[in-house]
């Protein structure tokens, strides 16, 4: 019961299909009746004039009224037949060699029905011309059974049509109601930077208002998130000057004849000031990659990227004694903005490497796989436990008790722009020993 209720007050295909075939069956019922009571008093009107015309040809034709021969094989004549005709005094026999006592002075000429020995007759009676009373009687009984059968036989396909019509309804109203489930379909199926209006085409009218409605919602939201992504591009840029002049300031002084304790304390300034430096380079490359979602992308090809990204990056794996290989095949290109692959790419080698410990190792490898280019970066760091892995992709989730620095924002970049791509990223356990194993998926051109 709940869950009718429950369909009842959350589904519109579940009450249009209930009320629609609720309607149908009130008026099938309704109209079953009538057309049963109508057959049904047909019926009767025509076995009463069947009733006239035996007699009419009786008297025209002067038949004579005699009982039949039971030897012959009509003796098991269809009962619906079974008519009893006998002239009023006489001791005449039906169609099936029954006698029947009439009351003569009680009948009149014409239509009427009379009570026999606790039965109910239907008798018509009729003065021939040779003066006699001719009477053609009916067992009341045998033409109530023959109207009901006639009457059924006329709401039977009423009967038949209802679960049809009820079936039919369903399909139909699931068939209107498809433009709704495909436009749910399509707001689900996008990613989340994607504010493009909904297609209004194919929309029937009662539609459309709401559809405007959130393409209107969806053009705000849009102009909210460019201010936003303008606001965090303008003060990161207005912050890197100053944060770049204290760097050198800090360079400076530290550059002079100081005391061992006074160098001491501007190491960890110096520190403070190039987390905060790569922090705002962080959120300038959020921002930048944020307003690439509604230029054009083009093939470009993966195997350069990667050497650049090697290149910059192998001064901060030789500090540590890291091995840096990577493995990419020939010709690998892939469909998006130069700039976004070499931010993805990049923040997943800087996590691997600042994560891996001295003298472990960080792999790149990249081919293609299945129509797809598959990326995978392995590294012998500490890992990620399962309970973080779908939290580390959130903007500044750091992990507890990790010495490793950083701002909480390069998985974040990474998932948005896989998002955009069309692709997606998982993380695994490496198989030998501990570390991570990233895995990227993305369209191949």
């Amino acid at each position: 019961m709940d869950g009718f209720q429950s369909k009842l007050t959350s589904s519109l295909r579940f009450r249009l299909s209930l009320w629609l075939s609720l309607a149908i069956i009130l008026v099938a019922v309704a109209a079953g009746s009538l057309s049963f009571f109508t057959a049904f008093k047909e019926a009767k009107v025509l076995q009463d004039d069947q009733l006239r015309q035996v007699a009419a040809l009786v008297d025209e034709h002067g038949l004579p009224v005699e009982p039949p021969d039971l030897s012959r094989e009509d003796k098991e004549a269809d009962p619906d037949l079974k008519l009893i005709i006998q002239t009023l005094g006489d001791s005449g026999a039906g169609t099936g060699g029954e006698k029947i006592a009439l009351p003569a002075k009680l009948l009149h000429d014409g239509i009427q029905t009379i009570v026999l020995n606790g039965e109910r007759w239907r008798v018509f009676v009729r003065t021939l011309r040779s003066g006699e009373r001719l009477a053609v009687a009916q067992q009341s009984e045998i033409r109530d059974q023959i109207a009901t059968d006639s009457s059924y036989r006329t709401v039977l396909p009423l009967v038949v049509l209802i679960p049809i019509l009820t079936a039919l309804i369903s399909i139909m109203v699931g068939g209107m109601l498809k433009p709704i489930t495909r436009l749910s379909h399509e707001v689900d199926s996008r990613a989340e930077q994607d504010l493009r209006p909904l297609a209004a085409h194919q929309i029937p009218d009662e539609i459309r208002p709401f559809v405007a409605s959130i393409n209107r919602l969806l053009e705000r939201v849009a102009q909210a998130m460019d201010l936003q992504r303008r606001f965090v591009a303008d003060a990161a840029h207005e912050l890197r000057s100053p944060l770049t002049a204290l760097s050198l300031q800090a360079q400076n002084v530290m550059a002079t004849e100081l005391s061992s304790e006074t160098q001491a304390r501007l190491i960890p300034l110096q520190q403070g000031i190039d987390r905060a430096k790569n922090l705002l380079e962080q959120l300038l490359a959020f921002a930048r990659s944020q307003a690439l979602v509604k230029s054009a992308v083009t093939p470009i090809l993966l195997l350069p990227i990667v050497r650049d990204l090697l290149e910059d990056i192998a001064v901060q794996a030789q500090a540590k004694n890291i091995d840096l290989g990577a493995t990419v095949e020939e010709g690998l290109s892939v469909l998006a903005h130069d700039l976004e692959i070499r931010t993805l790419l990049r923040n997943l080698l800087d996590n691997a490497v600042r994560y891996t410990p001295q003298g472990g190792v960080v792999d790149l490898c990249a081919n293609a796989v299945a129509g797809s280019l598959c990326i995978e970066i392995t590294d012998s760091g500490p890992g990620i436990v399962d309970a973080e892995k779908t939290h580390v992709f959130e903007p500044f989730h750091r992990i507890l008790g990790q010495e490793a620095e950083g701002s909480g924002l390069g998985l974040a970049i990474v998932k948005n722009t896989i998002a955009r791509l069309q692709g997606d990223i998982e993380l695994l356990d490496a198989i030998h020993g501990t570390g991570l194993v990233v895995k990227v998926r993305l369209p191949r051109v």
